[in-house]
């Protein structure tokens, strides 16, 4: 037992990415308000986040800038680089959700799912 405690210890940021991730979904199936969704959406894509920065950091690793010690380890700059683009992708993607819900709203006068497709329906 105090195996599998340390072993869930030493990698409590895989367990936090995988809550994350199923929590982030779980409200972007199962909420029918667009809003809601959006936020579902958003925890979803930080826990991907998550996914590619843990990797990237070695312990004990410098930056990659080259020295005179040839056992230098060095940590790897490419997944948080990457990450920093996904991040301005991603915060235009939930701007242009967000218009796009205010939108919906506009013309349906509601953001819940149920309620739109009634209405939409009866046209």
């Amino acid at each position: 037992m105090n195996g599998f405690v340390s072993s869930i210890l030493e990698h409590y940021n895989q367990w936090v990415t995988i809550f994350l991730m199923v929590a982030g979904l779980y409200v972007v199936v199962a909420r029918g308000n667009m809003v809601k969704k959006l936020v579902g959406l958003s925890v979803f894509q930080t826990s991907v986040y998550l996914l590619y920065i843990s990797p990237g950091k070695i312990l004990g690793g410098t930056a990659p800038i080259l020295i005179d010690d040839p056992n230098a380890v060095y940590s790897n700059p490419l997944p948080h680089v990457l990450i920093l683009t996904a991040i301005v992708v991603g915060l235009a993607t939930i701007a242009l959700g967000l218009g796009l819900v205010v939108r919906i709203n506009e013309v349906y006068g509601t953001v819940e799912e149920d309620e739109i497709f009634e209405r939409s329906d009866d046209e």
